[in-house]
């Protein structure tokens, strides 16, 4: 299977600044893709030489098999893309605005095609309604329609929920779901909200000063590391004296009123449970506490997974 986007040794340079570090990833088609990195970690700059909005320094970049820089046009052609915040007549109509965009890019049948995207995207009961009367989430919903215009196979949204409310975030992390899953759209979400790529990427990459730093399956890179698991029980006092004279006492993170979190593999997690039930411990609960957000703040403090 051909990867949509795949990138080799990828080098951005301004003046002594290495923007894009040697950077190699893969998007697959069908992948919902998130390519996480702090502020200034390279997301952006890179997002722009996949446009060719900006060339590289060195590297390479092929968009469907073809090499970005030999077959620009063509490789184009079945990209959409949202970058940063998108740009309307406010005093226009969404229908009208998606309508002059459509035929500068010579989209055919255009009439239904406008009305095709708004519905996939959740505004077409505001199609004839005015983009200055939008919120930050809708006019974000209206720059995604824009980008699905000419029947695109893969979409690049550059942080499409940044400044927007926890419902707006919701409703474009929705979106973005189902245009992968019922529209069978390739997507590349870049985003630093972590907590929203765990919720809808199968597959990221993590970069950092430029530099991909690990990059494979959401939940295998979540599950490969020992996690913080917190066993919520009826006696914590009694819990711990059990646990005292045994090697899992020196896998305890921390304590309270009610629960014992310790630092273990998820094989590990039925064997402890065994042993405090076998010395009649009650417990009311399991939490796993390791997440994305913890996995990232590890490998980017360190620049490496441990």
């Amino acid at each position: 299977m051909t990867p949509y986007i795949e990138i080799h040794n990828l080098t951005k340079v301004y003046g002594q600044i290495r923007a894009v570090d040697d950077l190699s990833m893969k998007v697959m088609p069908g992948d919902i893709y998130g390519f996480l990195g702090p502020n200034g970690s390279g997301k952006s700059t890179t997002i722009r030489m996949m446009l060719s909005l900006i060339h590289p320094t060195a590297g390479q970049i092929l968009l469907f098999g073809h090499d970005l820089a030999k077959d620009r046009y063509k490789t184009l052609s079945r990209l959409g893309a949202l970058i940063e915040k998108p740009d309307f007549y406010n005093y226009l109509t969404a229908r009208k605005n998606l309508e002059i965009l459509g035929k500068l890019s010579g989209i055919s049948n255009l009439k239904f095609r406008v009305d095709e995207v708004l519905e996939q995207v959740g505004l077409l009961s505001r199609a004839t309604s005015k983009v200055q009367t939008f919120s930050l989430g809708m006019k974000q919903r209206l720059g995604i329609a824009q980008s699905l215009l000419h029947h695109p196979d893969l979409i690049i949204l550059d942080e499409p929920t940044n400044g927007l409310d926890p419902q707006g975030q919701k409703e474009i992390r929705d979106l973005v779901k189902s245009l992968n899953q019922e529209h069978h759209i390739t997507i590349l979400i870049s985003s630093h909200i972590l907590f929203e790529i765990e919720q809808i990427a199968n597959r990221m990459v993590i970069i950092n000063r430029g530099k991909a730093l690990v990059e494979g399956h959401v939940q295998e890179l979540i599950n490969s590391q020992d996690r913080q698991v917190a066993f919520v029980i009826a006696d914590v006092p009694a819990g711990l004296a059990a646990l005292n004279e045994t090697t899992w006492a020196g896998r305890i993170i921390k304590s309270n009123h009610e629960r014992i979190s310790f630092k273990i593999n998820k094989e590990e997690i039925p064997e402890l449970n065994a042993f405090l039930v076998e010395h009649q411990i009650e417990i009311f609960a399991i939490e796993p506490v390791r997440s994305l957000e913890e996995f990232f703040l590890e490998i980017t403090d360190h620049g490496e997974v441990n």
